[in-house]
């Protein structure tokens, strides 16, 4: 008889960056609810005791950790400390991120640079340092936080599209490195999701009107949509998904 795909994250260690809100407080929530001991992860760990506690309030398993992914000593001294703690790292959900919109002419050096230090290098290093113990595991699952953005051209978006494009890349040449000896690498590219820190532009009617005639879905995203795509990605049901760019996008990036 063929067994059903398995979706469930039982047993399994997840790290998630830039947890303290949004995207990544969401994807916390729901990576406990499939089961995983949550490790949760970002500058200030204020807002993530509270998180630790509605989840654990929920009957699940979570640890906060502080994570500057500006410093690469220091995603490396986290990244041991959530293996020393929990005693494995099966998943690395890398979402911390920057977002920031200026006309090509108008970006400064320190806009570049900004973008690039958390959107590429910090979250290349939390892959290699997490990839060291999943390969010596023989087994690991690492989803990249990209954007339709790397996908398409977006006005005053360019260093955020190329820093999202970079992300891509990364994903494709750790899945050929990696994928080899039990570990995944893919991607999730959301569109415009709506959260706190998006409302002010998409709560404005005409912004909000001007996403929605680019969606042929007709709304925008809600951190669940994005948290599917997650859990699949992160689940034993993915085993052959891996170098994968995988929309969260309503269509945006189909025209």
């Amino acid at each position: 008889m063929a067994s059903s795909p398995n979706f469930q994250l039982t047993d399994q260690v997840a790290l998630v960056t830039g947890a303290s809100y949004g995207i990544g407080r969401g994807l916390a929530k729901a990576l406990a609810r499939a089961g995983a001991t949550v490790a949760v992860a970002a500058r200030s760990t204020d807002a993530l005791e509270t998180l630790v506690e509605e989840i654990r309030a929920e009957g699940g398993t979570a640890q906060a950790f502080a994570l500057d992914v500006r410093d690469v000593n220091h995603i490396r001294a986290c990244i041991q400390d959530v293996h020393g703690a929990l005693g494995r790292l099966d998943i690395l959900v890398n979402n911390a991120g920057l977002g920031a919109n200026h006309p090509a002419l108008d970006v400064t050096e320190a806009d570049w640079d900004e973008m690039m230090a958390v959107n590429q290098k910090g979250l290349f290093f939390c892959c290699q340092a997490a990839g060291r113990i999943m390969l010596a595991q023989g087994y690991g699952r690492i989803i990249n936080m990209s954007s339709q953005a790397s996908l398409v051209g977006i006005r005053d978006h360019a260093v955020y599209c190329a820093s999202k494009g970079g992300v891509n890349q990364l994903t494709r040449v750790l899945a050929l490195e990696w994928s080899a000896s039990g570990v995944t690498v893919n991607a999730v590219a959301p569109t415009f999701i709506y959260t706190p820190g998006t409302a002010e532009r998409l709560d404005q009617p005409a912004f909000r009107q001007g996403v929605l005639d680019r969606l042929p879905i007709g709304r925008v995203g809600t951190i669940d949509d994005v948290a599917g795509a997650v859990i699949y990605l992160a689940s034993p049901a993915a085993a052959l998904v891996t170098g994968t760019i995988l929309p969260v996008d309503g269509g945006w990036t189909a025209q």
